[in-house]
């Protein structure tokens, strides 16, 4: 699928000569790669947030309250 994209003159000239180690002429090749990669570090920053969430609440109180009380001398230590 063709598409149109903004992209800069420094840009360019990287994905040029990322395209010429390839081999290759033109460097769509090297888009579809890049954003499979992004697509994929944002699925799993998406998955890594899940199950963090899904972890929320393994604390009991006592220990959370420990926790908290922990974190506000920590916090009141620093400059």
């Amino acid at each position: 699928m063709r598409t149109t994209i903004e992209i800069d003159d420094a840009q360019r000239a990287e994905l040029l000569k990322l395209s010429a180690q390839r081999g290759e002429k033109g460097f769509s090749s090297v888009i579809r790669d890049a954003l499979d990669l992004y697509i994929h570090h944002q699925q799993a920053r998406k998955d890594a947030v899940a199950q963090a969430l899904e972890v929320r609440g393994s604390f009991s109180e006592v220990e959370a309250d420990a926790l908290e009380s922990s974190v506000r001398e920590l916090r009141g230590t620093w400059r």
